[in-house]
């Protein structure tokens, strides 16, 4: 019998050392909107989302291990803008908060930006062309993205 239909994801949980402090980050760089906080938790959302929450904040404590890249598990979590000129702004908007840029991506389909939040968790943000532009051929992920987009980088070379 095959799997059931899933409807997408609907939402990451993640730890961190202190949840008011993450909560500042991703209110602030990425604009997302608290939907209930209490201590040692906090939910949000992407504004206008529907979900209850899209990202779960977790706090362990300020003593906790950063992520280690040589560990099994997350590498990082993306969110989605819906154009290129929505890209560009919000690499401006991370240059203008300092954040940690930690590399771009082409992904062929899709173009992206990699900055870490202040506990090392590397978030992307992203624009993916619509389905009927992606690239054939070479595959989606191994084509080179066919627009132009106006984002001068900073930070380490690319993923």
């Amino acid at each position: 019998m095959p799997a059931p239909k899933l409807s997408g994801l609907a939402h990451l949980v993640i730890r961190v050392r202190d949840v008011d402090r993450s909560v500042s980050f991703y209110t602030d760089v990425l604009g997302l909107e608290v939907q209930e906080q209490f201590p040692g938790m906090a939910f949000l959302s992407a504004p206008g989302s529907t979900a209850s929450h899209e990202l779960g904040l977790m706090a362990i404590g300020t003593g906790a291990p950063a992520p280690d890249p040589l560990r099994v598990g997350l590498y990082h979590f993306a969110w989605q803008m819906d154009t290129i000129k929505q890209l560009e702004e919000f690499h401006l908007h991370l240059v203008d908060r300092r954040a940690n840029i930690v590399g771009y991506g082409d992904h062929g389909a899709s173009f992206g930006i990699y900055f870490t939040d202040p506990d090392g968790n590397e978030i992307e943000v992203f624009y993916e062309l619509p389905r009927d532009q992606w690239p054939s051929g070479a595959g989606k992920f191994r084509s080179s993205f066919p627009l132009s987009i106006n984002i001068q980088p900073v930070g380490r070379s690319t993923n």
